[in-house]
């Protein structure tokens, strides 16, 4: 048997995956979006499908969207989209990272400059 069926298959497969979906229904997710699992998972609804069930295991713990698409080997764009759907679901949540500062310090920005130039 040849690879190409394995590329044919990565090919169709993140498709199927998300339904023919290519964008997210929501803009919630970043690469350093942190995900975690809602535990105890929700009553009802439908069964997840087995690519969302391992994504609820590997976010029994919070990770980040860039780490989750690497450890399921899939594109960003894809995990995305199945985020959503378990996101809309309620079975899991999202937090943003928190910004340190929204003001810039100035001070601190031309002191930078000042190193740099020194160089």
């Amino acid at each position: 048997m040849s690879g190409g069926g394995d590329a044919a298959g990565r090919l169709v497969r993140p498709f199927a995956l998300t339904g023919g979906r290519t964008k997210p229904s929501r803009a919630d997710f970043t690469l350093i979006t942190s995900v975690t699992a809602v535990d105890p998972q929700p009553d009802g609804g439908t069964r997840p499908q087995p690519e969302h069930a391992r994504i609820l295991r590997l976010c029994a713990r919070p990770i980040v969207v860039a780490e989750l698409a690497a450890h399921l080997d899939l594109p960003v764009s894809v995990v995305c989209i199945m985020l959503c759907d378990l996101l809309e679901a309620g079975r899991i949540t999202a937090r943003s990272p928190r910004q340190i500062s929204r003001t810039t310090d100035m001070d601190l920005l031309q002191k930078v400059r000042d190193g740099l130039g020194r160089l």
